[in-house]
Parts: C-alpha cells; sequence; structure tokens
C-alpha cells in the first residue's frame, strides 16, 4: 500500500520536495514549542520564578539518560529511508518489529533508574536549594513518561524515513491539545505546581505514541506493526545500533556538557535561571526551521542513497542546508526585534526579563550558522556517515563551548556565558563546510557526473 502522505525525493524538484516534507515537521515544531511553553506559561503566571526555574533546570538530567535510545532511534529512521530508496519492504518489516522489541528493553529499565540517577544529576548541576524539591518532583514524574516519549519519537522517525512527514503533526496536535487541558486542570485549577506540569507532559506523550501505532498499523499494514514486542533480528539490531549508538553517544555526551554549562548558569540564581528557560523559549519558537529542515535533509540523502541517485545528494547537500541558513536567519532577526513583548508572555518579573532579552541578543542573530551546521550534519548522518560528524559535534562543545563559557565566567561576567553559544555555532559550521571538501564527497561528485553524462547520452 502506498500512503498519498509518502514524499518520493529521489525525483522531481529537490527543494519543493524538501519543502513539502519539512513543512508538516516545522508546523510540528511550532506545535512542540508549544507543547513546553505552555508548562512554561502556566507556571509562570500561575505559580512564581522558583517554578519556573526548576522545570528550566530539569531537562538536561532527562536529556542525559534518554538521548542515547532517541539516537538508536534515529538510526531506526536512518535505514528505513534507505530501505525507502530501495524499495524493499521485507527489510522494512524486519526492521520495525526489531525497533518495538528494543523500544521495550530499553524504555521500561530507564523509566526506573531515572528516578535514582534524575536526583544525582541535580545534585552535580548544583541546583539551588529554593529550587531542589520542585525540580526533584518534576523530573521524576516526567522519566515514568519515558516510553511514551521514546515510542512517539520512534514511530514518527519511521514514518519520515518513508517519506511521511505529515503524521507526526497531526499526533502532535493531538498530544499538544492534552496537555494544555490537563496544564490547566492541574496546574492553574488544582494547585499542583511544576508536579501537574510533569503529568500533564507525561500523559500527552502516551496519547501520542499509542495514536502513532494505530496510524501506522491502518495507513502502512505492509509494515505488520504491533503494539507488544513480536520479533528480533540479530542484524536489524547491529545494524540499528552501528549507526544509532554512535548517534545517541553523540548526544549524550553533548548533553552532559550542557550540563556543565547549566551549572555555571546555576551558579548565577534563580533569577537567571528562570531568564535563561523562558528565552530559550523565544529562541526556540524563531529556530522551529532547523530540525524539520535538518530532517528533511537526513530523508533525503537516505532515500537518494539507497536509490543511488548521486546528482540528486550532490545538488540537495549544498541547496538544503542554504535554505535552512536563510529561513532561520530571517526568523531570528525578526525574533530578536520583537523580544521583549514575547518574553513578557511568560513572566512580568522585570529582573527575569531584562537578563532574557539580554540572552536573545547575544544568542538569536547568530542562529542561522548552527542551521546550516546542523542540516549539514543531517544530511551526512542520511548517508550512514557518523564518525566525522560526531567528531565536530565533541569539539565544538568540549573545545570550543564550554572552555568560552567558563573563561567568560571567570574573567569577565558570568551573566554573559551564553556568548559562547554563537562562537560555537561559527565554529561548527566552517568544520561541516569542510565536509564537501572530503574524499567521500568527492567521489559523490564524480558519480554524479557520470550519471549526468550517461543522462544526456541516453537522451540523445
Amino acid at each position: 500500500m502506498k500512503s498519498a502522505a509518502k514524499i518520493d525525493m529521489t525525483q522531481g524538484s529537490i527543494m519543493k520536495k524538501v519543502l513539502l516534507f519539512a513543512l508538516p515537521i516545522c508546523a510540528g515544531n511550532v506545535l512542540q514549542q508549544l507543547y513546553s511553553t505552555v508548562d512554561t506559561l502556566v507556571i509562570g503566571n500561575f505559580c512564581g520564578s522558583v517554578s519556573l526555574a526548576a522545570v528550566g533546570t530539569s531537562s538536561q538530567p532527562v536529556e542525559i539518560l534518554l538521548c542515547i535510545f532517541l539516537g538508536l532511534g534515529t538510526g531506526v529512521s536512518i535505514l528505513v529511508s534507505q530501505y525507502t530508496g530501495r524499495g524493499d519492504q521485507e527489510a522494512q518489516r524486519e526492521l520495525c518489529a526489531t525497533a518495538i522489541s528494543f523500544l521495550f528493553l530499553c524504555a521500561v529499565p530507564l523509566s526506573v533508574l531515572g528516578q535514582f540517577l534524575g536526583p544525582l544529576v541535580l545534585r552535580f548541576m548544583q541546583v539551588p536549594d529554593d529550587t531542589w524539591d520542585l525540580a526533584n518532583s518534576y523530573i521524576g514524574i516526567i522519566f515514568w513518561g519515558t516510553l511514551g516519549n521514546m515510542g512517539y519519537n520512534m514511530n514518527a522517525g519511521i514514518l519520515r524515513g518513508m517519506g511521511d512527514s505529515k503524521a507526526s503533526l497531526f499526533f502532535l496536535l493531538i498530544s499538544c491539545i492534552v496537555n494544555i487541558v490537563l496544564d490547566l486542570v492541574f496546574v492553574a485549577g488544582l494547585g499542583m505546581d511544576v508536579a501537574g506540569a510533569a503529568l500533564a507532559t507525561a500523559i500527552a506523550m502516551y496519547c501520542s505514541w499509542l495514536f502513532s501505532i494505530f496510524y501506522i498499523r491502518k495507513q502502512y499494514p505492509e509494515l505488520g506493526f504491533t503494539f507488544l514486542p513480536h520479533g528480533l533480528s540479530r542484524k536489524m539490531l547491529k545494524d540499528i545500533v552501528v549507526i544509532g549508538l554512535p548517534l545517541g553517544l553523540n548526544s549524550s555526551i553533548y548533553s552532559i556538557g550542557h550540563v556543565l554549562m547549566q551549572s555555571l548558569i546555576n551558579m548565577q540564581g534563580s533569577t537567571f535561571i528562570a531568564a535563561c528557560s523562558v528565552s530559550g523559549k523565544v529562541t526556540g519558537i524563531a529556530n522551529v526551521a532547523i530540525t524539520s529542515m535538518s530532517s528533511a535533509a537526513t530523508t533525503f540523502s537516505g532515500q537518494n542513497l539507497g536509490a543511488e541517485n548521486y546528482i540528486y545528494l550532490k545538488k540537495g547537500g549544498i541547496r538544503i542546508p542554504l535554505v535552512s541558513g536563510l529561513i532561520t536567519c530571517s526568523a531570528g532577526l525578526v525574533v530578536t526585534v520583537f523580544c521583549r513583548p514575547i518574553l513578557e508572555l511568560f513572566t512580568r518579573d522585570q529582573a527575569v526579563l531584562e537578563l532574557a532579552v539580554r540572552y536573545i541578543w547575544v544568542v538569536l542573530p547568530f542562529t542561522w550558522a548552527y542551521g546550516v551546521f546542523n542540516c549539514i550534519i543531517c544530511f551526512v548522518n542520511g548517508m550512514g556517515e557518523i564518525r566525522f560528524p560526531t567528531i565536530v559535534n565533541i569539539l565544538t562543545l568540549w573545545a570550543v563551548r564550554i572552555p568560552c563559557a567558563y573563561v567568560i565566567a571567570a574573567c569577565f561576567d558570568g551573566g554573559y556565558v551564553m556568548a559562547s553559544i554563537p562562537v560555537s555555532f561559527v565554529f561548527g559550521m566552517v568544520c561541516m563546510l569542510s565536509y564537501f571538501f572530503s574524499k567521500r564527497w568527492k567521489r559523490i561528485k564524480e558519480l554524479a557526473a557520470k550519471q549526468q553524462l550517461k543522462s544526456v547520452k541516453g537522451g540523445k
């Protein structure tokens, strides 16, 4: 069965197909931002700055423990895109069965493990005493939603790999509505503070996961998708791990670096934590195109590598990151100019607002470089090349951003530690642009030239 929602990126206009694929993801990113922003809005207006700081500082421990397994989910998405390009339905079916079993093997133990490791990470991050109890409560509940979170992300990745980016928008819409309603009930109505926000988020993620399973079973019966584990192929598991584990470890190392950055932020006090939390939501709104264009880049390169369409690979490798950078630059400048009235939606605390405006003006005008950088990384990952992007990602954080932040905090003003972020963006972009001078890319250009010549001769 061929769903009308699937997009074949191996033929037709490159940017038209990429944008058609990216737009639903971009809309989904807006919903996802709304999804997390609602927590911040409700808590900021009904609870206060300390509760706001608790939510802002709790995301890093969750990210550290989840990112390895989410990286493995990305590996599933890459393999699906390559099998889609080849038209190999049997491999897709076997891969999905293995992915479902692997999901349960990872998510259930992680839900329990998070109850013990989460507080330890919070201690390491030097969470202020006035924020500790609320942050610990939030993180404990969020970890019980691990299966829903990982399950939704894996299923959305499978659908994107097949060229279906519209479905995840529908799932997120359902999840967002559930989250908003429950936020208002638990936090504003019942006064449950951050625990209510965490419970609303966890329930919403389970709703997304369950609806995604129903959708896949109905639209893609050839995949044999099930609710519970029913098969595990060692070969498929090995392929998932070979591609996904380096991505997950890279994300984990990156998240540990984020914890160090968050520790610097936490040392500045609850007001600064709250300011970084709300400004992060605003920068996320401006950067919604980055994830969607990067996801499109992964699927595009995976499908065309599977189909051995080197002409499209060569063209897309340049065009997609360029468009991603242009869109991000335009959105970033607009949001920077109007950041204060946007920030006032989250909080009326003047001290928090002043620091949040500073954060926006320092970081947001330079995120176009991250748009280019991340898009190239995802494009290269889609071709199954993991090592070089992983090295660049690690260097960007550990050799540039963290050292710069500590130098700023030690020698200048800790209230400007965010200045290290745009420096790392530019460094990462320059490094990833160097990929287009590599031997692998030279080989792709040669194969593209041969295909072009063959096409011209065939036309004659």
